[in-house]
């Protein structure tokens, strides 16, 4: 899936946001139903966006490693496992551009990266807390 275009409009900040705050709704910013919302894609719901951004491969493994704590690139792509640097970066690139996470380059001669969750990104731990049990309930191990 290609990636577009990092800058929202005030609506799909919106749409991200209630997304991944807390006490938000699967049906929150719902329009239509059935037929007439799969007639229009400018009719989606706050839980399709939500998992538009979450589906994208390695995002929520991303998540799921800076759940521990600040990371460095390296770091990261050694944690995440499997994730080649250029879709790492384009990963990062996404999540940052959706607020979900947070980039501090260190001013030093050698500029280093540090990724952080956002209020934003913390609020995914319930979102792998309830895929961690799931898994636990309904996959079997080996």
């Amino acid at each position: 899936m290609a990636l577009r275009s990092t800058t929202r409009t005030a609506a799909q900040a919106e749409v991200v946001s209630r997304a991944v705050t807390p006490g938000a709704t699967a049906e929150a910013g719902c329009q239509g139903n059935g037929a007439e919302a799969a007639d229009s894609n400018n009719r989606r719901c706050a839980a399709g966006e939500g998992i538009e951004v979450l589906q994208e491969k390695w995002v929520l493994h991303i998540v799921h490693a800076l759940l521990d704590g600040p990371k460095g690139f390296n770091e990261l792509g050694r944690e995440v496992g499997g994730c080649n640097p250029t879709t790492l970066t384009q990963r990062l690139a996404r999540l940052e551009a959706l607020g979900v996470i947070h980039k501090d380059v260190s001013p030093h001669a050698n500029p280093r990266c540090s990724y952080t969750l956002t209020e934003a990104g913390l609020g995914l731990e319930r979102v792998i807390a309830a895929i961690r049990s799931w898994a636990a309930s309904h996959l079997r191990n080996g």
